[in-house]
């Protein structure tokens, strides 16, 4: 692990804001939308996460590649699809974007995280405050699966060391303080199989009790600071037992599900037997009292999110339904900046609905 810069964190952050103009949004912000009631998006500034392959191993750039499975030394992320997509949310009535940071910004703790365009604590402090202006409260998201932690770079091949944690404790309060002191930090933790690591050339999965005490261990380090963690639900899928014996219910859940039928009767007779698991999954958390906020996408079924809305409504609690979040799951580039608004504005039409 390289040494730490000798400038404190807090003094690092501190000195940010007082150059960006003295601005320190975040503290007292209301909770989202009308009741609290959170309708958000999430959106990708970081993008290595998908394989460690590095991105010229994949031969040119291909359109349709559209998660570009690689990793690159680089950012990449442009700023004016951010701005269109982000300013779209506010127009058709969202309150919340989850920011997926991966290698995005310069961690003032370990500037060896950092890759060509990471964004300076300054810079990225003044579009926080540009986003809580307009009304989207800004959320941190730092995957830590062993599937989705390629923007740790060296540290992805130290898992459950005393390294790794020192690493990603310091992260976690890095972004503390940089978003200001944020309600949620989402945690990722989805995937964590050797079959989402098929295109990496090194596999790490963790299993059985040393999932459990890492997963723990970052619930604890994220509460510690007042973060609420917040995570993907897919491990309920194939563990539920132990899912439900030892999942804290503090932890705010968003179980997804992208494709278009949500009956039991007609995933049967399409035979798609194997998505009702994925499904029954919201009924399964509420009634085991969590809360949650479902997550759907315009990946791949354009009725996918309209259809989440609906079935969550209908299983769920109110009390338990915290909200609704889109993922469309493309880059911030200007080859899916369509897309992206596709799913900003599928939102909206739920938003009318009321």
């Amino acid at each position: 692990m390289e040494k730490r810069t000798e400038i404190g964190r807090r003094e690092f952050i501190s000195a940010a804001a007082l150059a960006a103009g003295g601005v320190l949004t975040g503290r007292g912000v209301p909770p989202a939308g009308k009741d609290g009631f959170i309708w958000s998006a999430l959106l990708h500034m970081g993008t290595n996460m998908w394989s460690d392959q590095p991105v010229t191993s994949w031969g040119p750039y291909k359109g349709e590649d559209l998660k570009l499975v690689c990793q690159a030394d680089h950012v990449r992320f442009d700023e004016s699809v951010w701005r269109r997509v982000t300013d779209r949310m506010v127009k058709v009535g969202m309150n919340m974007v989850i920011i997926d940071l991966g290698e995005a910004i310069q961690y003032p703790s370990h500037p060896e995280l950092w890759v060509k365009g990471s964004w300076e604590i300054e810079r990225f402090r003044k579009e926080l405050a540009r986003l809580r202006a307009m009304g989207l409260e800004p959320i941190p998201k730092m995957n830590f699966s062993a599937a989705h932690d390629v923007w740790l770079k060296q540290y992805e091949r130290m898992l459950s060391t005393k390294t790794y944690y020192q690493v990603c404790s310091d992260l976690i309060r890095d972004v503390y303080e940089i978003f200001d002191h944020p309600r949620f930090l989402h945690l990722g933790y989805d995937e964590e199989t050797v079959g989402h690591q098929r295109k990496y050339l090194y596999c790490t999965v963790r299993q059985g009790e040393l999932w459990w005490n890492d997963f723990l261990w970052f619930v604890k380090e994220t509460e510690k600071t007042g973060m609420r963690p917040w995570i993907w639900s897919d491990y309920v899928w194939h563990h539920p037992d132990l899912f439900f014996s030892r999942m804290p219910r503090s932890v705010l859940q968003s179980n997804w599900y992208y494709s278009s039928l949500f009956s039991e009767e007609k995933l049967k007779a399409a035979g798609k037997e194997r998505y009702i698991t994925y499904v029954k999954a919201y009924e399964l958390l509420d009634k085991a009292g969590f809360d949650q906020v479902p997550t759907g996408s315009n990946w791949s079924h354009d009725d996918n999110f309209a259809g989440t809305v609906d079935h969550c409504r209908r299983v769920c609690a109110p009390d338990r339904l915290k909200g609704f979040m889109m993922a469309p799951w493309f880059f911030t580039l200007p080859g899916w900046e369509k897309k992206l608004l596709e799913g900003i504005d599928q939102v909206g039409a739920e938003i009318k609905k009321g």
